[in-house]
């Protein structure tokens, strides 16, 4: 039961966001006692937190299966994104920046555990993106590395990007082609003109 209240708790959580889910409202689409869910987690921080958790781990995996692939450089970039998007709802109800605001501790735990991910991931990216050509070979891979995913948690910002001027689908692209077009070289910015194209057929 416990799992199964994390998984509706997550998918709640992604479409209508943390602060607007509450314990009653979750009881009821599971069908369930308040009391139930409350045996499983003492208050909704707990839930929060455990959902945080569920959430990190599933996207991590997914990640990790992308990145098994072996790609180009430039499409795992592509492919991560989309897997992510996909996966959190499009963050129509902006998940990340409600769990800052309203459950800083758990944010600040969960960004954490993000970078450190993070940081191999895209620290790998870069390599092999400069071995293959498609980026830079003078960029310096550790500020690139933190500067991209400062960007990635920033632009959650929905006061700097409210959703009606800026589209979560087309400020991820923006900010993916941003990202891309300040490291690659003639070589990778072909591929990125391609991957582009696709993306808008």
């Amino acid at each position: 039961m416990k799992d199964k209240i994390i998984t509706k708790a997550s998918d709640m959580f992604l479409n209508l966001g943390f602060k607007s889910v509450t314990m009653d409202d979750l009881a009821s689409e599971m069908g369930i006692s308040k009391k139930t869910i409350y045996t499983h987690f003492q208050n909704k921080t707990k839930l929060v937190e455990a959902t945080a958790d569920h959430l990190f781990y599933q996207i991590n995996d997914g990640i990790n299966a992308i990145l098994r692939e072996q790609l180009d450089p430039i499409e795992e970039l592509y492919a991560i994104k989309t897997f992510v998007m996909h996966h959190l709802k499009n963050e129509k109800a902006a998940p990340q920046y409600q769990l800052q605001k309203y459950y800083p501790k758990i944010h600040e735990i969960l960004k954490a555990k993000q970078f450190d991910v993070f940081q191999d991931c895209v620290i790998d990216n870069l390599n092999r993106g400069i071995e293959k050509g498609v980026f830079r070979k003078n960029i310096d891979i550790e500020f690139i590395s933190r500067i991209y995913f400062i960007g990635t948690i920033s632009i959650k910002d929905k006061e700097m990007f409210p959703v009606e001027m800026f589209p979560v689908p087309k400020l991820m692209d923006n900010y993916l082609e941003y990202h891309i077009l300040g490291i690659t070289t003639e070589k990778g910015r072909t591929i990125l003109n391609n991957l582009i194209k696709e993306h808008q057929v």
